[in-house]
């Protein structure tokens, strides 16, 4: 159904590797709303979720899901209408994901932080029908957002509010269903669902790219609940995890590894937000055994309230950047076990998994977490292999990796090998440790730094920044040089006393590094900007630094300038 109907946009999987997943026993017959519903069925007093404004059991969700999708169905919304959600960490939210997939309708993950650049071409592509919004965000009105977006759109007819009642703009999604008999409601839910295929379409998720606007990524419903259920099993999880997470939840990451992931397994939601003073103490409350810290929550472990927040944790998962040594040692060193994840929304997922031996885990990202994954890497540009431990381009195919974006020939004709691999674009290496072949992850293709015919690696050096004990956060950009046309600047978050640039280049040289990967100047930060996604944001750094370039060289007429070291926020 939701699959014929977008034609020659959508690129399938190949009708013999479809037979050969569903034969491996990997792809499933059911969609996600019915493999939902059976897990309520075996843990229907187990909590499902837990969060800072509630708390729901399997048998809540299922219910309250099944009545939500059976108000939607009354709205006149009809299974393979692409829905936008910009919500945030919230219980609704949850409940809102579910029953929009009890309804036969596509959830569309963009995020709250996207504006009109975003949603605007976004929802267009997609011709998404309803706009999902949050009432009451702090610092922009969401509500009347959509309802500009909604203004001269060829397809949106509904604005649906969470946590809007009471208003009168759009339709509070609380009171959809809220009427009805939940028996008529599991009716009209099963109905829905016998008319939608486990190939079918069930999930745009958008592409994590740092320029221009997101690309679409559709994920099936065999596949991605697949995805998810083989992340549960890679981890060990049952029906006592309770897996925590604080970044964006309608996400691939969010959706993945902290909703489809843990209740595959009948396993609890530990729900918090980006906040740790609010999110640490509910980890604590709730007893939290597993849970993913991004980038950003690094520096979480040097709260007071994290010792109470993982007395019951048992995984810690490090996952968006590369893992600063002291961290690593740090969780060691208080008896917290931890592994990295690599992941993206167009599938690969790369991990250091229990058994993993130390070297691997806080030295690479893993291995793939599929028996049928296929992992390559090319040359980049190339479709030739690179022998173990040489650099190339990471390239992938398997049982939950798109054969194409939705509705972009031309970028797919390059964004794909001849034989179906994803081009990640991302530059990594096979490492031997102890008989096992994992992976390292050594940088984007384009972030090198090309200093008079010498390329640097920004990622290199970024690793190399961050084995100081005093640096918790950097970025490696080029900045614009007369005589070179290009150097290398170090943007730093520091603990404690300003490094300066004769710091740095004395730890380098401690390091034996070559002097040409040497930084050649220092700004310090209070945090590295990231992109919505949670990526490096090195546009914004390349021309910050650019400018600042560009003044001082319009200060003085001698443009051999020293190096020097300065601080801010961007």
């Amino acid at each position: 159904m939701s699959t014929s109907r977008w034609g020659s946009r959508l690129v399938a999987y190949p009708e013999d590797a479809v037979r050969r997943y569903r034969e491996a026993g990997l792809w499933g017959t059911c969609t996600i709303a019915d493999e939902l519903h059976a897990v309520a069925g075996a843990h229907s007093e187990r909590d499902a979720v837990v969060a800072l404004d509630g708390r729901l059991t399997f048998r809540e969700l299922d219910e309250r899901s099944d009545l939500l999708a059976a108000g939607l169905a009354g709205l006149g919304l009809v299974p393979g209408d692409p829905v936008l959600f910009q919500v945030t960490n919230r219980l609704g939210a949850i409940l809102a994901w579910y029953g929009v997939l009890k309804a036969g309708l596509i959830p569309v993950c963009t995020l709250a932080a996207h504006r009109g650049h975003e949603i605007g071409e976004i929802s267009r592509r997609v011709g998404a029908v309803a706009h999902l919004v949050e009432a009451g965000t702090r610092g922009f009105d969401l509500v009347n957002f959509a309802l500009e977006q909604q203004r001269d759109h060829p397809t949106l007819r509904q604005v649906l509010v969470l946590g809007g009642t009471g208003t009168t703009a759009g339709v509070a999604i609380e009171s959809l269903g809220a009427d009805l008999d939940p028996r008529a409601a599991r009716r009209t839910v099963e109905e829905i669902q016998r008319g939608i295929g486990p190939d079918d379409v069930a999930v745009f998720q958008l592409s994590g790219g740092t320029t221009g606007v997101p690309k679409v990524i559709p994920r099936l419903h065999a596949e991605y609940w697949y995805n998810a259920a083989e992340y549960a099993r890679s981890w060990g999880w049952s029906a006592e995890s309770r897996v925590a997470h604080l970044i964006p939840i309608i996400h691939n990451a969010g959706i993945v590894c902290a909703v489809h992931g843990p209740h595959s397994v009948g396993g609890c939601l530990v729900l918090g937000t980006a906040d740790p003073d609010v999110s640490l103490p509910l980890l604590a409350r709730e007893g939290a055994t597993h849970v993913l810290l991004g980038h950003g929550h690094f520096r979480t472990v040097d709260l007071p309230a994290f010792e109470a927040a993982t007395a019951a944790v048992n995984q810690i998962v490090l996952s968006g950047t590369k893992v600063p040594p002291a961290l690593f040692d740090e969780l060691e060193r208080r008896g917290l076990w931890s592994g990295q994840l690599f992941g993206m929304g167009e599938g690969l997922f790369l991990t250091t998994r229990p058994g993993a031996p130390r070297e691997a885990r806080a030295e690479t990202v893993g291995t793939p977490l599929s028996a049928l994954d296929e992992v390559r890497v090319l040359a980049p540009g190339t479709e030739t292999e690179v022998p173990d431990g040489e650099v190339g381009e990471l390239c992938c195919r398997g049982p939950y990796t798109l054969r194409g974006y939705f509705d972009a020939d031309k970028h797919n004709a390059t964004a794909f090998t001849s034989d179906g691999f994803y081009r990640t674009g991302d530059l990594a290496a096979i490492r031997e440790i102890d008989g096992g072949r994992y992976v390292t992850i050594e940088g984007r293709i384009k972030d090198v730094i090309n200093r008079g015919g010498e390329k640097i690696n920004a990622e290199e050096v970024e690793s190399l920044l961050l084995r100081h004990p005093r640096i918790t956060g950097a970025a490696v950009v080029a900045m614009p040089d007369p005589r070179l046309g290009e150097r290398g600047c170090a943007y730093l978050v520091v603990q404690g006393k300003p490094l300066t640039l004769g710091d740095v280049q004395e730890h380098f040289a401690a390091l034996q590094v070559a002097k040409f990967k040497w930084p050649e100047r220092v700004e310090l930060l209070s945090e590295i900007p990231r992109t919505l996604v949670g990526k490096m944001d090195k546009k914004r750094l390349h021309a910050d630094i650019a400018g600042k370039v560009a003044a001082e060289n319009a200060a003085r007429q001698d443009n051999a300038a020293p190096a020097t070291t300065s601080g801010g926020t961007l």
